[in-house]
């Protein structure tokens, strides 16, 4: 329900329908026949927030559940915000129209380093305090998960407790335990001690840590018997796992307005810049005849006309081929279009080209991440550049046009070589286009995206320096001169924001000073090039004594103690450093459909079997 304040304000900006709830799909009820309830807050805006499937999964999970209501909350755009401030219009849930400060439990999800302070800014305008110690009831608990939460300690000023791993399980468990703490009427501490003895629950304030006089950790000690390991929760049956039967179907156009299914969880190439890759291990596969019966409800509850199959290699799936074949079956009569993203160039084929372009054809993307064989061993990314062009050459048979290429710039061990080789391959994809296409007349498009690498915790290249600003910005330069290949476009990421992503990502919980203080001079919407302002975040490290350059551009010894070493992630660090020398010997490491490499990750599932 809107106030008439917020009735009378919303003509005036932009995008007016992403704060006004009420889609089909949604989930209304009763608040006084509910005890807990739940704010799902997406620290960003609604375009970005809706189109992220784990948190459509847990909206219906938490919904799913008797006297438990869960809204979703985004980060209003700074147009309304202003007016919000201005007019004391709190923030607030779509379902409701509830302020923040009216929920039991205020969850966020931890997508991206940049996006932190949008979460103070939201706890802030939703009236809720934003540091931790300042909330001194049970009421307006903070949570936080997600990919981010595998380094927790530069929020542990702000966030009661982290959520670490799969979120099915872990949610309903701290949900319950809520409950139970309230009619038990239990203080704010005594709730929290109890709530780190569930596995995946992160309380930082029950740890101490100790630092050497070169700023490094010395060790974490954990209190009142919290474990001294947090290790990750996983969900190890997805056939069994809920599912939602419905997604809330927006109202305004988002980013990725789709239908989507989950294929697995987990990774089985073991890329060694890759975060996902190593946190979302075990490998977990759903069942054909599980797929299938969760696209057929969602399409027909949503009346969307696309679907994706999601995973983080969807062509790794083994029976990936009888799947396609029946996902069309059912699609092509209803003019449902198949999407299969995060397809390898390994692992293209006419046959699975041919199924996908049967009801629209769209464009096609490949990760070749790096320019040269050499660097792509080093980060054993597993491809070689004539499975590259293999799959140009099938594409453009088929009648494909428009290929995406994307690259990283600033790996470790990267060269000048290695910068050359990312040009040479886009020549190469050109040539081969005009050697395989059936009209040329259409035209081609080609575009190459390079990135600038971050190191990420709980990777093997956790222990490497990235790339200093000034570094990166002279390679892109060097890049735009080289690429001059007709019919390609060279597109490159902001170097500012990658390098303040590597100062936040490898942080300690002594950056949160840091991260309050660049949110109170006016940092947010971090993530949005028109609103990052670099010089205020290095100013803000600075007035607090932090040198951004310990974080992000520092080579670490291999024996130094990480901030997150007493985050479980269930590849062990011992695998990771046998990752990272095989890199500086550019030795690959086969994926583990083929043969295990011992990460560790399998002691979590019942039996220790191997995840293959």
């Amino acid at each position: 329900m809107l106030s008439a304040k917020l009735e009378r304000i919303l003509p005036k900006v932009q995008k007016p329908a992403r704060y006004v709830g009420g889609e089909w799909g949604s989930v209304t009820k009763n608040k006084n026949e509910v005890d807990v309830r739940f704010a799902f807050c997406f620290p960003d805006v609604y375009e970005v927030g809706m189109s992220h499937l784990g948190s459509r999964i847990l909206y219906g999970l938490l919904n799913d559940q008797n006297g438990v209501w869960c809204e979703r909350v985004f980060a209003p755009w700074v147009d309304l915000e202003d007016y919000m401030r201005k007019e004391n219009i709190p923030l607030y849930g779509l379902e409701s129209g509830d302020a923040l400060s009216e929920f039991d439990i205020i969850g966020f999800t931890l997508q991206y380093e940049l996006s932190f302070s949008n979460i103070l800014n939201m706890l802030d305008l939703g009236g809720v305090p934003v540091l931790a110690e300042e909330r001194k009831e049970l009421k307006n608990l903070v949570v936080a998960g997600g990919p981010c939460a595998y380094n927790p300690e530069p929020l542990c000023d702000f966030v009661d407790l982290f959520m670490i791993g799969d979120g099915e399980e872990v949610m309903l468990d701290l949900v319950n335990l809520y409950r139970t703490a309230k009619n038990e009427n239990l203080s704010k501490h005594e709730f929290l001690v109890r709530a780190a003895q569930i596995q995946g629950i992160y309380v930082p304030s029950l740890y101490e840590v100790e630092y050497n006089e070169d700023g490094t950790v010395k060790k974490v000690t954990a209190k009142e018997n919290a474990p001294e390991m947090v290790q990750k929760r996983i969900v190890e049956d997805l056939d069994t796992m809920y599912y939602p039967e419905y997604f809330v179907v927006p109202s305004t156009d988002i980013v990725f307005d789709r239908a989507m299914v989950e294929l697995f969880r987990g990774c089985p190439r073991g890329c060694r810049f890759c975060q996902a890759g190593h946190t979302y291990r075990p490998l977990r596969k759903k069942s054909k005849e599980t797929i299938l019966n969760q696209a057929k409800k969602v399409l027909e509850s949503s009346g969307y006309e696309e679907i994706s199959l999601s995973s983080l290699s969807t062509s790794d799936y083994s029976e990936l081929s009888g799947l396609t074949e029946c996902m069309l079956d059912y699609c092509e009569p209803r003019h449902i279009s198949l999407s299969l993203p995060s397809l390898r160039a390994d692992s293209f084929s006419a046959e699975l080209m041919e199924r996908v372009q049967k009801v629209r054809k769209s464009g096609l993307t490949f990760a070749c991440e790096a320019g040269t064989q050499r660097l792509r061993d080093v980060i054993n990314k597993n491809i070689t550049e004539d499975d590259v062009l293999g799959a140009c050459e099938i594409a453009f048979q088929g009648g494909w046009n428009n290929v995406k290429l994307y690259f990283m710039m600033g790996l470790p061990t990267e060269t000048s070589e290695d910068l050359d080789g990312i040009s040479e391959i886009c020549k190469k994809v050109a040539y081969c286009w005009r050697m395989n296409t059936n009209n040329r007349a259409r035209g081609v498009k080609i575009t190459a995206s390079a990135s600038c690498f971050v190191p990420k915790p709980q990777t093997p290249f956790q222990w490497d320096a990235q790339n200093t600003l000034a570094m990166l910005q002279g390679k892109q330069e060097y890049m735009r001169k080289i690429m001059k290949t007709k019919n390609v476009t060279y597109n490159w990421h902001d170097a500012k924001t990658s390098v303040m992503e590597g100062v936040i990502a490898r942080g300690d919980r002594r950056q949160g000073k840091a991260i309050y203080l660049a949110w109170q001079r006016g940092c947010k919407f971090d993530g949005w090039e028109q609103h990052f302002d670099f010089d205020k975040w290095i100013q803000a490290f600075k007035d607090c004594g932090l040198d951004p350059d310990f974080y992000a551009s520092r080579q670490r010894p291999l024996d130094e103690v990480f901030p997150w070493d007493h985050i479980g992630c269930g590849t062990t660090k011992q695998h990771l450093k046998r990752e990272w020398e095989r890199s500086r010997d550019a030795a690959i490491t086969p994926d583990c459909m083929k043969k295990c490499a011992g990460c560790g990750s399998n002691s979590l599932l019942e039996g220790g079997h191997c995840c293959v």
